[in-house]
């Protein structure tokens, strides 16, 4: 009987026809069950002191080292030796446990590793979406069928609610409704490494199709658009500008509205982001872009209209300027579509409109997460110029399909 260790865990291999125990010889009681599956779990037995016998599981291997296993064998086995039964008193606390604590210590737990705009976002979609569903159920108790009927209450805008301060209203929806359920998922996974349950009903229900978001504005949009930006002195120029800025730069809405006048170079072509979507990144930007940044003598390059902190209200904005253009469909996100599209329109490739954008794949973020190089600072200058033209009405697209069909 050899000591628990991780080369003789990886020398393990699982009997189809039957489970395989094997314990520990440095402690009595501590031991692996692997299942004909090739999954693996560390338990502890023990007997009480009616003499009942009890197979406490401490959780998956893979998860816990063998010396994490043992300590947590070695806690539950002094329990048993003062008279505890530890093995039920889990089975309590899985009963009683309900979603809303659950919840709680899912969200403690992300605060240590989150960035902090997952951590507002993922606490609020719990707090608005899930916990006034499904809060007060047992987390022991839920069954797919519950999950599913979430997904459809949250999709048909039955937890739409006001928003604390200025920031609108949530009204629920389809993309709403299925990262809630991920979300429902990944507390579940922690449920399971807490040992509160012993299988996640969120991995197979079946989520709300994520609809692909590809509006984008047309070059006779960005003639009326810009127009209609020129005339509209009922909004605060930093909106307009706002708006202008993430055209000419295709940066995701928080990416520009927090963006700070230390970060920014002009002389290089190039903005530091500390804090993406996918990691700490230098994006090249058109020299275009910088021209319609406000000069404000504050931190922030957008500061907010009122208090501190950064311009906000995009969206309402975006909305009545569009509305005033008689432009349909337009979110801060088409802005970010638009500025690909006319990259594409001008024959850049993949790669480097990937790199514009600051997406995520490991081949792109290895080549430009530090560094803007020379073509990419090339590519938005040509790219965000293009954008001004015609947002100050030129007629841009004769030229680059006569470029195009050289």
């Amino acid at each position: 009987m050899p000591k628990i260790t991780k080369t003789a865990l990886a020398e393990l291999v699982p009997n189809p026809d039957r489970e395989i125990n094997i314990w520990d010889s440095s402690l009595i009681g501590f031991g692996v069950r692997m299942l004909p599956s090739g999954k693996a779990n560390y338990f502890a037995k023990y007997r009480t002191l009616e003499g009942q016998s009890r197979k406490m599981s401490l959780g998956r291997v893979g998860t816990l080292t063998p010396d994490e296993a043992r300590k947590l064998a070695a806690a539950s086995l002094g329990e048993v030796a003062k008279g505890g039964d530890p093995s039920n008193d889990r089975q309590s606390k899985r009963a009683a446990m309900t979603v809303r604590e659950l919840a709680e210590s899912y969200i403690i737990e992300g605060r240590k590793r989150w960035k902090k705009n997952t951590f507002l976002s993922n606490e609020s979609q719990i707090r608005v979406h899930i916990l006034p569903l499904i809060g007060d159920r047992k987390v022991e108790s839920l069954r797919y069928v519950d999950v599913t009927k979430m997904q459809a209450d949250i999709t048909s805008g039955k937890t739409a609610k006001m928003r604390e301060g200025r920031a609108g209203v949530t009204t629920g929806g389809a993309g709403v409704a299925r990262r809630s359920v991920v979300l429902l998922g990944a507390m579940l996974n922690h449920a399971m490494n807490l040992d509160v349950v012993e299988r996640n009903v969120a991995a197979k229900v079946k989520k709300t199709p994520a609809g692909k978001r590809t509006r984008n504005l047309s070059f006779e949009e960005l003639r009326i658009l810009g127009s209609v930006l020129d005339d509209s002195p009922e909004e605060s120029d930093v909106a307009i500008a706002a708006i202008r800025f993430l055209l000419l730069t295709g940066m995701r809405r928080n990416e520009a509205l927090s963006l700070e006048h230390i970060f920014c170079n002009s002389s290089c072509g190039t903005i530091e982001l500390p804090d993406t979507k996918t990691g700490e990144q230098v994006r090249a930007v058109g020299q275009a872009a910088f021209r319609v940044l406000p000069s404000f003598q504050k931190e922030w390059c957008f500061p907010a209209l009122r208090g501190e902190g950064h311009f906000v209200g995009l969206p309402k904005v975006l909305k009545r300027i569009c509305a005033k253009a008689g432009i349909q469909g337009v979110t801060p996100h088409t802005l970010r579509h638009t500025f690909a599209s006319i990259a594409a329109t001008m024959d850049f490739s993949e790669l480097t409109i990937a790199g514009l954008l600051g997406h995520g794949s490991h081949t792109i973020t290895s080549r430009y997460a530090h560094v803007a190089d020379r073509s990419l600072v090339m590519a938005a200058n040509l790219v965000s110029d293009c954008i001004e033209k015609s947002l100050a009405g030129v007629k841009v697209e004769d030229e680059l399909y006569d470029t195009r069909c050289v």
